[in-house]
């Protein structure tokens, strides 16, 4: 992940919305349609604002212990169906 362990700082996930965008960018790249989603880890940074703003483009999701979530409302989390 961008700016966790060895990788330098990355300003583009820096935000919530760049996070997405990041998360974005990787799957259009690798030419996903409808991927599940695991997410371990520091991974939910990425993948809870992701699900959030384009949990349409999922055909799941799977957290696996996902931390950096605290930031999110319960109404949010009634939002992940």
């Amino acid at each position: 992940m961008p700016g966790y362990g060895d990788s330098p700082p990355a300003e583009m996930v820096a935000t919530a919305q760049g996070r997405v965008a990041f998360l974005d960018h990787v799957l259009q790249e690798l030419g996903m349609r409808r991927p599940v989603l695991v997410s371990p880890s520091m991974s939910g940074r990425f993948a809870l604002p992701f699900l959030l703003a384009r949990g349409d483009q999922l055909a799941g999701f799977v957290p696996v212990a996902p931390v950096g979530t605290k930031d999110y409302a319960a109404e949010q989390y009634r939002q992940v169906q």
